[in-house]
Formats: C-alpha cells, sequence, structure tokens
C-alpha cells in the first residue's frame, strides 16, 4: 500500500551517499541512546509553564528504555517505567487554580526541574496570519503594551517547523506579560487572555502555533486527511507542487541575484533600494506538505490538558470552500482526540469583511464563511463574526481588540457561566408572506440597524437573481421585498467578501452572513 502522502522525488537524492549518511547516523543514534541518561520532558514542561487547573494532568516525554521515572508536583507523586521506545507518561491529578509558583520534579537516573509553573487555563492557539498578527502592528499599539503588564499571563511561541512525520521535540519557551514582552504577543489570543484575566483572575497560559498564509491541510493529522473526500484533490495540488519544485527554485534563485545586483548597484550609488527580496521557493518538506504543521508544531504538545482551542484560519483556502467545511470538522474531530478530552471546546473567527479584488464574483468569502459556520454542528463550537471589523484593502484587521473581546464573551459564557450575551442574530427561518419574506433570527433580541436605509440585504425568486431589498425591522424579524421580485423564494444577507454589515443584536454583535437557499 503506498503512503497516504506522496514520497519526495528520489531523483533529487545521490541514493549512495543517503544510504551511507543514514548509517552513520543509526550508530551515532544508538551510541548516543546507550549513554544518554537524561530524562527529557515535552516541550510544554518549561520554566514559567502554566498547566490547566481541574484535569487530569498528563506529564510525558522520552528516557532510556526500562527507566524508572518518578513525577512529583504540588504534594502528588506518580511513578511509571519508560516503555521499550524510551517512551514515557504519568497522568497527576486534578489541581485547583494557582497564582504562586510551583515546582515541577521529574526523577529518573537524573533529575528535571520546571520552575514557576502556574495553575490556570491553558489555550491553543492556531491559525494563519491573522493569529499570529501581533500587538505592536495592531490598534492602539502604543499604549496597549505599555500598559501590559500581567506577569499571570503567558505565552509559548511555537516554532514554525513543518516536519515529515509527528514528532515529540519544539524548540521555544514560556514568555510572561510585560511591557517588554507584550508587542509580540498574538493580538487576538493576547486581548481573549486580558479579558478572561481581568474578570476572572485566573492565570493564562497561550500556546500559539500559527503561520501565515497556510491551508487547513497543512493542520491535519495524515490520517485524517486520507478519510476525507477532498483527499485525492489535496494530494493532487500537493504532486504538483513537488513536481513543479525544480523550476521554480530555479526561478527563485535568478529573480534573488538579480535582486541582490541591484541592492548593491544601488547602495554603490547611493541611492535607497526598498524592492522586497524574491520569496523562497517551497516544494518538499515545506509548509505547503499536507499535514506538515500538525506534524511538525502540534503533535509535539499533544496530549496537554487544555481549556479549548481558539483558531483564526481560511483566507487561503476561500478559492476551495466546497472543500472547507468537511476539512475543517475533521482537524476539529482529529484534535480532539489528539488531546484526549472529549468535546474540547473549539471556538474560531469567520472570515472578517476585505475587498478581495482579483474575486469577479465577490462572493468568494462568503461560500467560505458559511463553510466555517458548518463546524457549528459540532457539540462546543462557537464563532466570532468579524464581517463589521474588517479593513477595505487589508486581509488582517487591526482591530484585534474586538476579536479577543468576543472570543472571551464566548468562554466567559460557555465555561464560566457569566450572564453575557455572546452572539448576535444568527438566521433561523425566512416565511412568505405574500410578496414578502419574513426573516426570524436565533438571538434576534435587540434587533437593530446601524444604517438607514439597511443595506446589505437581498432578495431573489425564481430566477435565482438577486436584488437588492426594501428592509423593515418588525420586533425580531426582518419583512423583506423588491418591486421587482413579486414572488419571492430567497434572502441573503452581508453575502460579499466585503459586505456592508448593518445589522446587529442588543449586545452590539454583528448579525451573522446568511443565505436562505443553497442555489
Amino acid at each position: 500500500m503506498s503512503s497516504p502522502l506522496p514520497l519526495h522525488p528520489t531523483r533529487w537524492f545521490d541514493f549512495s551517499k543517503r544510504l551511507a549518511s543514514i548509517a552513520v547516523c543509526g550508530v551515532a543514534l544508538a551510541v548516543a541512546q546507550v549513554s544518554q541518561a537524561t530524562v527529557t520532558l515535552a516541550p510544554l514542561f518549561r520554566d514559567g509553564a502554566v498547566l490547566q487547573r481541574d484535569a487530569a494532568l498528563p506529564v510525558w516525554g522520552r528516557a532510556q528504555p526500562g527507566e524508572a521515572i518518578e513525577v512529583m508536583f504540588k504534594g502528588a507523586s506518580r511513578k511509571t517505567v519508560a516503555d521499550a521506545d524510551g517512551r514515557w507518561t504519568i497522568t497527576l491529578p486534578p489541581q485547583k487554580v494557582s497564582t504562586e509558583p510551583a515546582e515541577l520534579v521529574v526523577i529518573g537516573r537524573v533529575a528535571v526541574r520546571v520552575r514557576n509553573v502556574l495553575i490556570g487555563d491553558l489555550w491553543l492557539c492556531s491559525g494563519q496570519s491573522n493569529m499570529g498578527f501581533v500587538v505592536s502592528r495592531g490598534l492602539n499599539a502604543e499604549k496597549e503594551i505599555a500598559e501590559a503588564n500581567f506577569p499571570l499571563i503567558r505565552c509559548f511561541e511555537v516554532p514554525q517547523v513543518p516536519a515529515v512525520e509527528p514528532v515529540d521535540t519544539s524548540k521555544g519557551k514560556w514568555v510572561r506579560c510585560s511591557p517588554e514582552t507584550a508587542g509580540d504577543f498574538p493580538g487576538a489570543a493576547f486581548f481573549f487572555a486580558r479579558e478572561m484575566f481581568q474578570h476572572h483572575g485566573v492565570p493564562i497560559g497561550l500556546l500559539h502555533a500559527s503561520w501565515g498564509g497556510t491551508q487547513i491541510e497543512s493542520w491535519m493529522r495524515a490520517d485524517a486527511l486520507a478519510a476525507d473526500p477532498a483527499w485525492a484533490t489535496i494530494q493532487a495540488a500537493w504532486r504538483k507542487r513537488l513536481a513543479d519544485y525544480p523550476r521554480k527554485l530555479e526561478n527563485a534563485k535568478m529573480a534573488t541575484a538579480r535582486w541582490e545586483a541591484a541592492s548593491k548597484e544601488a547602495s554603490a550609488a547611493g541611492r535607497p533600494f526598498t524592492d522586497p527580496k524574491p520569496a523562497a521557493a517551497e516544494g518538499p518538506g515545506s509548509r505547503w506538505m499536507p499535514a506538515s504543521l500538525y506534524n511538525g508544531m502540534i503533535a509535539p504538545f499533544a496530549p496537554a490538558a487544555l481549556r479549548g482551542v481558539l483558531w483564526y484560519q481560511g483566507e487561503a483556502n476561500a478559492p476551495r470552500a466546497s472543500e472547507y467545511a468537511s476539512l475543517f470538522r475533521g482537524l476539529i474531530q482529529q484534535w480532539r482526540a489528539a488531546f484526549g478530552q472529549g468535546d474540547l471546546p473549539f471556538y474560531f473567527v469567520q472570515l472578517a469583511n476585505f475587498n478581495r479584488e482579483s474575486d469577479a464574483t465577490r462572493t468568494t468569502w462568503a461560500h467560505l464563511r458559511e463553510a466555517q459556520a458548518e463546524a457549528l454542528a459540532l457539540p462546543k463550537t462557537a464563532m466570532v463574526v468579524a464581517i463589521d471589523i474588517g479593513e477595505v484593502n487589508d486581509v488582517h484587521p487591526r482591530n484585534k481588540q474586538e476579536v479577543g473581546r468576543r472570543f472571551a464573551l464566548i468562554a466567559r459564557y460557555q465555561l464560566e457561566g457569566d450572564a453575557v450575551d455572546c452572539s448576535g442574530p444568527v438566521f433561523k427561518a425566512a416565511v412568505r408572506e405574500g410578496a414578502a419574506l419574513r426573516v426570524s433570527f436565533v438571538h434576534g433580541e435587540g434587533l437593530h440597524s446601524r444604517a438607514q436605509p439597511i443595506v446589505g440585504v437581498e432578495i431573489a425568486g425564481a430566477d435565482r437573481r438577486f436584488h437588492p431589498a426594501t428592509v423593515r425591522i418588525d420586533g425580531e424579524t426582518l419583512v423583506v421585498s423588491s418591486e421587482k421580485v413579486s414572488e419571492p423564494g430567497a434572502v441573503r444577507y452581508a453575502w460579499h467578501n466585503f459586505p456592508e454589515a448593518c445589522l446587529f443584536g442588543r449586545s452590539g454583535l454583528p448579525a451573522a452572513p446568511f443565505r436562505s437557499e443553497r442555489w
């Protein structure tokens, strides 16, 4: 049976040299395993860590095969023996919230101490560049950074490293939030953490693993991908990228050479030179390889005890929205299985409004938003609607404060039991009333518009041609009609890449985009 992921073309390697190298590495590894007696811990367990409150705490790592291991933490002690591969896992009993630094001690043939450990809430924050968008690039950055003195909020920045197979190591360290460090924190995650900490005083750990421009298939495990209906298409696209790589590599080399020559020429002439350096070609082993980012950036941290997942991704998959719904549900289910906590809370951002000029239909992102929303059929999922805070010519909304606040409203309501509104109006039904449609909503309380007349609502008849609608608010419903549509059959709202979002609920949260028929 073939591997579910295509192997690198063998023509790019000198087989005899590669075989010799593998043999040497194998001998060196065997010698190292005999002489190495140091217990190692999974990358999560480093000085300054935040571990999950009120949950069984898996602690794991490597040692010599058969080595006796003892883990001690806050009065609890557990023992095990490393298996034949040198792997070991111990599960510690749940701990209550603690802001007092504690020490985690692991004893084998040597002792390893992890200092300054807190007990609070640990969130895995992942996706592409909007998740990685740092505080220093956002709104009011200077003020936000100056006031960011929160030593009980900590972030572990996972290095951007793809891998062919799942790995169990990763570099990185825990960093406490301060005016000196906050500028490099992921903005949406930081503002979420700040909201949660200010309301509940619980330490927050952010396990940040994101990479700009990445597709969802890179963040999924290989077996989950192979089970998805889109797998054949994904695999074909990857094989094409591999086949195109030598040509793109050569083109990138030539472009870089021209760039370097132009830079030197400008420097010699005393002229400024601001042309960006050409992008490197990406092929085998890159972030584009299916499963590569799960393998290299998520797998090292499973099965950590988590409070939940924050996800902001989808822009890179927008041209393939028809595939995204099943892929996204598959990712959520696969990550939940990897972390072993049942229906782990999974909250995500629906794509913000953005004027995608290359899209002639102006609806590519509308379809992707719809595919994202289908994940809400899974338990303990929730969606941040962001169609009102995007920027027309920038795919990266700078207002990450509001994204973080909306994440926090969801978590406060669902996990902490706070009496807060966490959702704007969500489409429920459209019922024909003569030449009009009456649109009802879930969470329709306080339905209102920030624009008069109401915009962004369209209506269609049997010809499936949508026309701008005349809209009036009647309590918690909309009454929608058009002189051009005598027998309406469908209604849609905010169904464009950069929609005019004017409908909101009593909480000030926006109504989610919708269409009543999937024509």
